[in-house]
């Protein structure tokens, strides 16, 4: 069986990918099919992260991991992938955190005289930079002692 997944990174203009990999294959051939796809030479640290529907991230499938327990290296796709789990975020670099987002679109059939992975769509251009992410803490301690001061 072939995956059909669409990786789309996370810009304000739209960059994605589309392509086709093996059911058995690795998260860590899937690392190598979407780093080849956008253009990285992938050899950074990423991380895959379980999804869901509203992209939050839960359990962290890591490429090389300290801790016991699966890494990209050993879990293939179709343990990942269920009827009930089709996307996954994707970290890649973690001093730039180029983040995508990963949705299995369809279930096919291989076809003859194709090699996988295959890259079957490409939209959009990669910027130059990782975009800067924002991360904003519950409750502002900063804002709260502005307004306190100002009173």
């Amino acid at each position: 069986m072939i995956y059909r997944i669409r990786i789309i990174l996370d810009v304000e203009e739209d960059v994605l990918r589309d392509i086709e990999i093996e059911a058995t294959a690795t998260l860590e051939d899937l690392h190598h099919a979407i780093t080849q796809a956008f253009g990285f030479l992938g050899n950074e640290m990423a991380s895959f992260y379980k999804s869901d529907e509203n992209w939050v991230q839960g359990e962290e499938l890591a490429l090389e991991s300290m801790e016991p327990g699966p890494t990209m290296r050993e879990e293939p796709l179709n343990t990942i992938f269920t009827p009930s789990q089709h996307h996954l975020i994707y970290i890649y670099d973690f001093l730039n955190l180029w983040t995508f987002y990963v949705e299995l679109k369809e279930v096919g059939e291989y076809i003859s005289g194709i090699s996988y992975p295959n890259l079957i769509h490409s939209e959009g251009e990669v910027p130059e930079e990782a975009p800067e992410k924002m991360f904003e803490a519950e409750g502002d301690p900063l804002s709260e002692t502005e307004s306190d001061n100002e009173e």
